[in-house]
């Protein structure tokens, strides 16, 4: 059974940071590419960054204020958020996707809450 278990979520103030881990158990997970997404009140589901067995890929609006990176022998996936602003507050959801494109699985979410 395939699991994504997101954590690290939470309140901030603007200009904080938080670091978001997405454990996976049930797949090797050095042949996917991990992602996060994260999806506002009223909004559709965006894209934030990516990660593949090298390489990565930002939407603009993150682009130099988060990173993210991976861990093949804890089988985790992590998102830096730095510089926090209030539009960054959403629920946050981490993607696996096989580099095979035979695989697509998704977290639960946690939330992100950009706050004073």
């Amino acid at each position: 059974q395939v699991q994504l278990v997101e954590s690290g979520g939470g309140l901030v103030q603007p200009g904080g940071s938080l670091r978001l881990s997405c454990a996976a158990s049930g797949i090797t997970f050095r042949r996917y590419a991990m992602s996060w997404y994260r999806q506002a009140p009223g909004k559709e589901r965006e894209f934030i960054a990516r990660i593949f067995t090298i390489g990565t890929n930002y939407a603009d609006s993150v682009k130099g204020r988060f990173t993210i990176s991976r861990d093949n022998a804890k089988n985790t996936a992590y998102l830096q958020m730095n510089s926090l602003k209030p539009e960054d507050t959403a629920i946050y959801y981490c993607n696996a996707t096989a580099i095979t494109g035979d695989g697509v699985y998704w977290g639960q979410g946690t939330q992100v809450t950009v706050s004073s």
